[in-house]
């Protein structure tokens, strides 16, 4: 089931919409209260089904919290469905499996951020407010266009054309290509790429930069396993050309 009415908080103090996407009703009431304290709007969807056909309004959607065990679609085929169609809204996964492999399979399918259960509300809107501040920034970048080869960056519109074919990033993946189309040639190491892209409030470790870089070229390289635009240098991180 989804909410058809956002539950809101007033229009003028409006931090950004949130879906959230999670099938235990205490959790998601307690989410959502949450959210409405600290000034956010908030749709709700108790299932796959229902977070995709939101999913689908996107231009009403600022940041889905998306729960990992949901009924008729999991969290991880949503959000694999919702980054196969271009759609770039950030998306915090939310899931009682913490360990280490569960947070890289929840990356490479194209979560932003991964958070485990139990989970304090200050954290998660700490994380809320994070994805959606880094949106935004991106979103202000000054209008010019950004050429390496045949991968061409409109910044300001958020952008990106590759080989002739627009392509669909998320906010993660189009900050760390820009940096590397404004600064080419240049080698970043995983410590920089944290430091540059996720901040230095990030929690996890240089391990996330090799899945997003990896997404990176299975989007830009004509062939990811021989790339030509996304180089790894031994010993020392990664570089455009």
């Amino acid at each position: 089931m989804l909410s058809t009415e956002l539950e809101r908080s007033p229009v003028a103090t409006s931090l950004g919409r949130v879906l959230v996407v999670e099938d235990e009703a205490t959790i998601r009431e307690t989410i959502v209260l949450a959210l409405r304290d600290e000034g956010f709007e908030a749709l709700v969807a108790e299932d796959g089904y229902a977070a995709l056909g939101l999913a689908h309004k996107s231009d009403r959607i600022d940041l889905i919290v998306l729960d990992v065990m949901l009924p008729y679609v999991n969290g991880l085929d949503v959000c694999r469905a919702i980054r196969q169609e271009g759609n770039p809204v950030p998306v915090l996964m939310l899931s009682a499996k913490g360990s280490e492999p569960d947070r890289i399979v929840g990356l490479e399918v194209g979560a932003d951020d991964y958070l485990g259960k139990p989970f304090g509300m200050k954290e998660l809107i700490a994380r809320c407010r994070a994805l959606l501040r880094r949106r935004r920034l991106t979103y202000q970048e000054p209008q010019n266009v950004l050429r390496f080869g045949d991968i061409v960056m409109y910044p300001q519109e958020c952008r990106v054309v590759a080989r002739g074919n627009e392509i669909g990033l998320s906010p993660k993946e189009f900050r760390i290509l820009e940096l590397f189309l404004r600064h080419p040639r240049r080698v970043w190491s995983r410590e920089q790429l944290l430091e540059n892209i996720w901040g230095t409030d990030f929690v996890g470790d240089s391990k996330t930069v090799d899945v997003h870089i990896r997404w990176l070229r299975e989007k830009l390289e004509a062939d990811p396993s021989d790339p030509k635009y996304l180089v790894t240098v031994r010993g020392f991180g990664y570089r455009l050309g």
